[in-house]
Formats: C-alpha cells, structure tokens, sequence
C-alpha cells in the first residue's frame, strides 16, 4: 500500500532534520528525558488566575457555559499532564485524540522553532519549502493515487472541502452519511454528522440522506453474525441509493474506523463492498481519517487494514500531533483531473500555513525513525486489547470491547444481557451521573479519560510505553468499579 518514491531536488526540512538527528539521541533515551522533565511545581495562585481569566473571557464550544469548570493546565509533557497544584494526569484521551506522539516532543517543538525562525508565514498560493515537503510526504503514505495534497485549517474544512470538490466532480448535490458519525462543526461538516450534536444546526436542505453503518454489537439489521452484519448493511446502502436514485448522489462519506461515535470497526469486507458499490453508480468515496488516521490503528491509515482506497481522504490532528493547526484532503487522480483547466472555486488563508507544515515533517519523521506507527499496532494487539477484554469479564458494567491500535472503545451498559446503555442517548444533567461519577473516578486515580455518551474510549498516544499503558488500565479498572454500581 505504501509507495516509497524518490523525488530529487529539493533540499528540504526532512534533509535537515536527519543531519540533526545524526548528534540526536536515541528514541529511548529522548523518551527518558522527556519524562525526566516532568515534575510538577504547585503553584495554585498562577492557576487561580488563569481560571479567573478563562471563566471570563473564553467561550468553551460544545458547552452551556456557567455549568462547566474547565481544568487550569500548567504543563504536559509525553503522556501526561498537570495542573497548578500538581497533581498530574494519564492522559488517556491524547487531546482529542489527536496527540499520537505525545505533548511536547523536542524534535517538534524544534522543528516549529526553527520555521518561526525562517519564515513565519506566507501566502497559500506560492511554493514553499515546509508545505512542499509535508505535502510530498503525506502524499507518500497515502494509499493508492491519492497523491494530491489540499491543504486545509482542520478537519472540519477538510470534510467540506471533500464534499465540494465530490459534487462538482460529479455534478450531482447529495451526500450520504452515516448516522453514529462526526465529521466536524462547520456548517456542511455538522449537517453531515450524525450525532445529536448536528440537531441544533440542522437546515434539513444541506442536500444529506443518512443510513445506518454496520454496528453489530447494536445491529439494526438484526444480525446475529459479523458477515451478517456486513451483507445486510450493503444491501441497506444499496437500497438507499435506488430509492433516492443513483444520478443524484455526489458521495459517500464514511470515517474508516468511527471515532467520536464510538470506534466501531468495521466487519470484514464491508469498506470493500461500499468501494463496489461507488464504482457501479459513478459516486466518489469519501474516506474521513481525520481520528483514525497517522498511526491511531496501527497503520499509516486505517484504509490500510482493509485494502481500500478512496476518491478522497480527509487527514488532520495526528499529521503533526495537533501541535498547530492542521488538515487536508488527499486527492485521487481522477477528481484531480477535473479541475486541471478548471479553477477549483476553494481556498483559505492559510492553507498549508508554513508553521503547520513544518510540524507535519517533524512530526512524519518521529512517527517514522521512532516506530511510532508499529508501537501502536503491537501494544495495541498485545497490552491493550487483551487487558480490556479481562476488564470486560471483571467488571458488570463493561457490555462490549471494541477496537484495534490505539483506538478502542468500552460500552458500558446497566445490564449485559439487554445491553442496555449505563446512560440514555444523549443524556445530560441527573441522568449522566453514572458515567459522571466513573469520569471522577478516573480522574480521581490520575487518569484523563476520553467519555462520550455510554462510552469510554481508550486512545493514548501512539507512542506510549507498555508501562504508561499498564498504568492507565489499572486506573481504568479502579474507575470502573464505580461504574460498576450502577449497573442492574
């Protein structure tokens, strides 16, 4: 899948960066003084004042803003993180899963420092070293002819980059997406998610026909089986098509591996059916990476661990660890060609910004020199998923564990045999309190969860160690016990 090319002629970050390394120390020892760094000085009087600041002033997304109490930060380094009394954090969420090599790497954080140094900022429109060469190399570990690279601020731009270059490729205007899906908060990006959090914003004319993913654990084809499962959700798809006529049908758009929505793998076959079923009707694949995507499966792109490749794929946080901004669309030859004589009518200010790109090659080169890719895929198989799946046994609470990498997934439930969820859909206020209290727990043993819903997601860095790992799980299963209480 990966097509390693040599592309001469450029003296480039990626040429620097490894005359650097050649005096750098190893990996190992760099981890270890990383970690060396990280002693927490309280200083609760500075961290009052950041509160009182924020509390003032900052208008926090996604929340009804006098019933939160966001946490003062004071410092993160790998894995982990503090705030100004001290007391340090597991982060377990890697941000918003998008850390995969941890907060703070000295190879990025140098590579950023060394960009500012040269050239700051410049116009999209000219060619730059940094956005050359991020570019080249995002585009070498794409699977398949995806070797064109647009730039965008996010993923959320990158989603509506996607579906605008798919439906003048077309000419056609809907967009079929799955419900239990998040594609971002832009106005196009929201209106094509499928969660609770796009019903505010919902126009009901953004042009979006859903369906229903395969999701075996809480089939709506009443499957009993994973091939089942992935026939019936073809045949539904195809169904959706007919009825709302092939012709009109600019895309399908599927994140590889869900997210936010709950990281459920797809069963076997299924990517490649959805692939088929493209190709007959003559609408582009649309493949949303943005979470999975650089190493978070334990492949470059989750695309890889079921041999498909998309018309398009949307990247952001990992390329270069959410260390500044970043996204984009990789872009199939064929959609490419459709505006080689015609102006692509898209852009922003700072796309492919040059501090961003620089992070990208720092951050490719980490992943690569480092392991960080086959770190993930091999604790991932060997400490991660077998540990949860005794959790699973251990604790009533725990319904069903999913996932693959570094990207998993507990479904907690009230009672196993009706898998009822441990909350409502959706749910807030008193009827949250059980996954409130589990939350608290966490946190209380020093592990910063990722919670959405009835879930907790288990997606550390990448590149975390098997004794970070075994820490977290172990607060996990403390945690857990207190989830354990509200279950039938």
């Amino acid at each position: 899948m990966h097509r390693p090319r040599y592309r001469p002629g450029i003296d480039n970050l990626s040429r620097k960066a490894a005359s650097r390394r050649q005096d750098a120390d190893t990996a190992s020892a760099s981890r270890t003084f990383t970690l060396a760094r990280m002693t927490p000085q309280p200083n609760p009087e500075a961290g009052a004042a950041v509160k009182a600041a924020d509390r003032a002033h900052v208008f926090h997304s996604w929340s009804a803003q006098e019933l939160i109490d966001p946490l003062a930060v004071a410092g993160a380094e790998g894995s982990y993180f503090w705030d100004y009394d001290g007391k340090r954090y597991l982060d377990f969420s890697s941000g918003l899963v998008y850390t995969n090599i941890g907060y703070q790497h000295p190879k990025v954080v140098a590579a950023i420092q060394e960009q500012a140094a040269r050239m700051t900022t410049f116009a999209p429109a000219f060619a730059i070293e940094a956005r050359s060469e991020a570019a080249r190399l995002i585009a070498e570990r794409t699977p398949g002819d995806l070797d064109k690279i647009f730039f965008t601020n996010g993923g959320a731009d990158a989603v509506e980059h996607a579906v605008r270059m798919a439906r003048l490729h077309t000419g056609r205007p809907k967009v079929l997406a799955a419900y239990r899906s998040y594609h971002g908060g832009t106005q196009q990006a929201v209106n094509i998610t499928g969660d609770p959090r796009r019903w505010a914003s919902d126009s009901g004319s953004a042009g979006v026909v859903r369906f229903w993913a395969p999701f075996l654990y809480r089939s709506r084809f009443y499957a009993e089986t994973e091939e089942q499962e992935c026939a019936r959700a073809l045949e539904h798809l195809e169904t959706t098509i007919a009825f709302e006529g092939p012709s009109t049908i600019a895309a399908i758009i599927l994140e590889t591996v869900p997210g936010t929505a709950g990281i459920m793998v797809p069963p076997p076959g299924y990517l490649a059916g959805v692939r088929e079923i493209c190709d007959k009707y003559g609408i582009v694949f649309v493949l949303d990476e943005v979470m999975a995507g650089f190493g978070r499966t334990g492949e470059w792109f989750a695309a890889d661990l079921f041999g498909v490749v998309p018309d398009l794929l949307t990247f952001a946080k990992g390329v270069n660890s959410g260390y500044v901004p970043l996204g984009g669309v990789a872009i199939s030859g064929a959609v490419a060609e459709t505006f080689a004589r015609r102006p692509y009518p898209g852009g922003l200010t700072y796309s492919g910004h040059p501090l961003a790109c620089a992070a990208a090659v720092a951050t490719i080169g980490v992943m690569a020199e480092e392991g960080v890719v086959e770190n993930a895929a091999n604790l991932g198989a060997a400490v991660v998923g077998p540990a949860l799946r005794k959790l699973a046994e251990r604790h009533a609470c725990v319904g069903e564990v999913r996932g693959v990498g570094m990207f998993w997934a507990l479904e907690l439930v009230r009672n196993k045999e009706t898998r009822e969820p441990l909350v409502p859909y959706n749910a807030s206020g008193e009827a949250n309190a059980p996954m409130a209290a589990f939350g608290s727990a966490a946190k209380a043993q020093g592990l910063w969860p990722f919670i959405n819903m009835n879930r907790t997601h288990v997606v550390p860095p990448c590149n975390a160690t098997e004794a970070e790992l075994k820490e977290g799980l172990s607060a996990l299963d403390a945690a857990l016990t207190v989830a354990d209480e509200y279950t039938e």
